[in-house]
C-alpha cells in the first residue's frame, strides 16, 4: 500500500518540503506520495486525519502551526517539549501522534561549519516557532542570546534599541522572520543597522527562496559570512524521515 507524508501548514504552495521528498521518493522508488496540507486552521487536523488515516505515517508542520499542533499530540519528544515547537509528527498507531523537532539537527549541522571559532553573542531576529529552536542550540553551543522583536517582552529589546555597539559585539545575527521571503516580502529586510557590520559577522537567514535575501546581501557588502536555510531544510527532511520509519 502506497504510504504518505506531508507538509501541515498555512500558504504553503511555495513550500520545499513537498518537491524534496517527491524527489526522494522517485529517485528511491519509493511507493509513497508527500502531501501538502494547507489549511486556515489548526482545527482542520482532525478532518485531515480522517481522510488520509489508512496511509499516512507522518508530516512535518511549518507556520503556523508549530506551537498550535501541541493540543492534537499524543507525545512529544524531550528537544520539542523544551523548545516548545513541533515541526515534525509521527503517526504510530493511526490516530496515536508524537511530535519532534528536527529544526534544532538542522540548524545545527548547517551552521557549525561557519564558525573559524564559536562566537560569543548572537542576535535572533524574530520570536517565532523557528527562533526557539535557533535559541535552543545556540545555548547548547554556549552562545549568549538575544532576541529582537517588534514587540519585545521581558529579555528581549525592539529593533529600535540595536545601537552600533549591541551589533559590534554580536558577531553571529540569524534572521527567522518571514521579511525577505520570495513574493510580497522579497524587498523587505529587518530593519537593523547594517552599517556596523563588518567581516567578523556571520548572518545566517533561515529563508531560502530567494536564494539570497536583502538581509544576506547588505550583510555581503560589508564583508560578512552569509548562509541562507536551504541546507537546514534539506538535513531537517532528512531527519525527518529517518523518525518515521524508525
Amino acid at each position: 500500500m502506497k504510504k504518505t507524508y506531508g507538509l501541515l501548514g498555512k500558504n504553503i504552495s511555495y513550500s520545499f518540503s513537498k518537491k524534496f521528498f517527491t524527489d526522494k521518493f522517485h529517485l528511491e522508488n519509493l511507493n509513497n506520495e508527500y502531501k501538502n496540507f494547507d489549511i486556515q486552521s489548526i482545527n482542520e487536523l482532525p478532518e485531515i486525519l480522517d481522510q488520509n488515516i489508512n496511509t499516512l505515517h507522518g508530516f512535518n508542520v511549518t507556520i503556523p502551526y508549530k506551537e498550535q499542533i501541541f493540543k492534537y499530540l499524543d507525545e512529544v519528544n524531550s528537544i520539542a517539549n523544551e523548545i516548545k515547537a513541533v515541526n515534525c509528527v509521527k503517526i504510530i498507531d493511526r490516530y496515536y501522534l508524537k511530535g519532534y523537532n528536527t529544526d534544532v539537527y538542522g540548524f545545527e549541522k548547517s551552521l557549525q561549519p561557519l564558525f573559524k571559532k564559536t562566537p560569543k553573542k548572537a542576535l535572533i531576529l524574530g520570536t517565532g516557532g523557528a527562533s526557539k529552536a535557533v535559541a535552543f542550540v545556540l545555548k547548547k553551543l554556549n552562545i549568549t542570546v538575544l532576541f529582537v522583536s517588534r514587540n519585545p517582552k521581558k529579555n528581549q529589546i525592539s529593533y529600535t534599541n540595536l545601537s552600533e555597539e549591541i551589533i559590534t559585539t554580536h558577531s553571529l545575527i540569524i534572521n527567522t522572520t518571514p521579511l525577505g521571503t520570495k513574493g510580497k516580502l522579497e524587498l523587505i529586510a529587518p530593519d537593523i543597522p547594517y552599517q556596523s557590520l563588518n567581516k567578523e559577522h556571520i548572518l545566517y537567514d533561515l529563508i531560502y527562496n530567494p536564494s539570497e535575501t536583502v538581509f544576506l546581501k547588505k550583510g555581503k557588502e560589508k564583508g560578512t559570512t552569509i548562509k541562507n536555510g536551504l541546507e537546514m531544510l534539506q538535513l531537517q527532511a532528512e531527519k525527518s524521515w529517518e523518525i518515521w520509519n524508525e
